[in-house]
């Protein structure tokens, strides 16, 4: 092994829904330096497609299923030593808690724990254990938001342990896979001439459809003729959402398009972007229908607003008559180029942001 091969121990408890692609993202931080990379999901079986979408030196599978990660997860602790006796590791980037939960008691590598939700250090066992392991563990919250509230979790630390490094978009891979107007509308089943309010999450209430449904039943009268809401994703709620449109009159204009594969390559099918998300760690979906030139509207709450303050409009949470006026207003904008806003969550700026970071220096 040459000096030149340092590696990068990347652990990943699984790569459901964005989590390959916070993978991909965090790997390309290490792209033009000596640093090599090794991604291992904790859960999940092997795919070809996942090795391809990590864009890692070098993809691992555990294969472990969520039963098998509960309690004291001895064997993953095993593995992962296992793994980081391997080769020449310098660092181990882990994202969400249990993977830093696994990297510090089975290696014995600085962690820097990755967190895209609020609430990961609000346990008290939790807190106990990154105090004890504080002196080789720094935390990244995924916005400001999420670094905020790791803080308040964890008053005692210095804040330049617990920092922001923002999701991000490869912007040329993500347009390159958009498809035209015409196109998305046809795939998506929705008219070529309607104006269309575009929504993408699960059917839960984190998500607050329920907000959007009823924003958009009140703007509709102010909204071009056939105007349309589209819902696109799937969960337990699409009953009752089904139900609220229905009594609000307004079921034959909104459409549940369902969970849509690679939906973000369909988000030019939107006349505007609305998210009503109940605090949004980050808020993905947002940066996606800007690369789409999407006018983009969010609830004025959690990470949303800062990927969307400044360059879209924001509402007060839960509060449909803001919504729709908001709404009203969005129809008669066109589409945005948001060329210089998207530069902000680009992975150059991004591995900029990181190698700046103080912890990388310690």
């Amino acid at each position: 092994m040459t000096a030149s091969e340092q590696w990068v121990l990347q652990f990943c408890h699984g790569y459901d829904g964005p989590f390959l692609d916070c993978a991909r993202q965090y790997a390309a931080l290490f792209v033009g330096t000596p640093y090599k990379v090794c991604t291992v999901y904790l859960t999940g079986a092997p795919s070809d497609e996942v090795v391809k979408g990590s864009a890692s030196d070098e993809v691992l599978f555990l294969n472990y299923s969520s039963r098998d990660v509960r309690g004291l997860k001895l064997k993953a602790i095993r593995d992962i030593k296992r793994i980081a006796a391997s080769r020449d590791f310098v660092l181990c980037i882990a994202h969400r808690f249990k993977p830093v939960y696994v990297a510090l008691l089975g290696t014995d590598l600085p962690v820097i724990g990755v967190h895209h939700a609020f609430g990961d250090y609000q346990r008290r066992p939790r807190q106990l254990f990154a105090n004890f392991y504080r002196k080789r563990l720094a935390l990244l919250g995924v916005s400001n938001a999420v670094r905020d509230d790791i803080r308040t979790c964890l008053p005692s630390w210095p804040s330049d342990r617990i920092e922001t490094l923002y999701n991000r978009i490869d912007i040329e891979a993500v347009q390159a896979g958009q498809v035209s107007r015409e196109v998305a509308r046809d795939h998506l089943g929705l008219p070529q001439n309607a104006w269309v309010v575009g929504n993408v999450g699960r059917l839960h209430p984190d998500k607050d459809q329920a907000t959007l449904i009823r924003g958009f039943a009140l703007a509709l009268p102010d909204l071009p003729a056939g105007s349309l809401l589209a819902i696109m994703g799937k969960g337990r709620l699409e009953a009752s959402l089904k139900s609220l449109a229905a009594e609000l009159g307004v079921a034959e204009r909104v459409r549940f398009l369902g969970q849509v594969p690679n939906g973000r390559n369909y988000f030019k099918a939107f006349d505007v972007f609305a998210l009503t998300s109940d605090h949004e760690p980050f808020g993905m979906v947002l940066l996606e229908a800007m690369a789409a030139g999407v006018p983009v509207i969010c609830s004025d709450c959690g990470g949303g607003r800062e990927v969307v303050e400044g360059v879209g409009q924001l509402f007060e949470l839960g509060d449909a008559n803001a919504l729709a006026l908001q709404l009203g207003a969005a129809s008669g904008k066109r589409p945005n180029i948001y060329a210089e806003e998207l530069v902000r969550f680009s992975d150059e700026v991004a591995r900029q942001s990181f190698f700046r970071l103080q912890f990388n220096r310690e």
